[in-house]
């Protein structure tokens, strides 16, 4: 199954909150999942996780490096989505297109829309972990 991770979720992992941790851990861990990201979203995920607000330890941004380069699938995006409740999401549902995602885990309540645009499951982080890993 394939699998999408917002930003959001990446950073509360990094920041050792549990749940986003857990879920990351276990995506990457089970062999019939599938972490998809395109380049863009790589690129986002390394950004916000250099962000000095965040005061990650290079130990800490090295880990990460090390999963997006070897446990993240890159597929290549060709079409870009309209995704007016925002825009800058819309790299999400372009990648859950461009992959036909089965899931998109997120944090953020602006997804709540993309139903009407994509066929992915859109779902909390506390929603995959109930839903997916416990039931696994």
């Amino acid at each position: 199954m394939k699998v999408i991770i917002d930003t959001n979720v990446v950073i509360s992992a990094a920041l050792k909150d549990r749940n986003p941790e857990h879920v990351i851990l276990f995506v990457v861990q089970h062999p019939a999942f599938e972490w998809i990201a395109s380049q863009e979203i790589l690129d986002e995920y390394i950004g916000v996780l250099h962000r000095p607000k965040f005061r990650l330890p290079e130990v800490i941004l090295q880990r990460w490096m090390v999963m997006f380069t070897h446990l993240v699938m890159c597929v290549d995006v060709q079409k870009t989505v309209d995704f007016p409740r925002d825009q800058k999401d819309a790299k999400f549902l372009a990648c859950a297109i461009a992959a036909d995602a089965e899931y998109l885990i997120t944090g953020d309540r602006d997804f709540t829309e993309a139903y009407k645009i994509v066929n992915t499951t859109v779902l909390s982080v506390s929603q995959f972990k109930r839903y997916v890993c416990d039931v696994w």
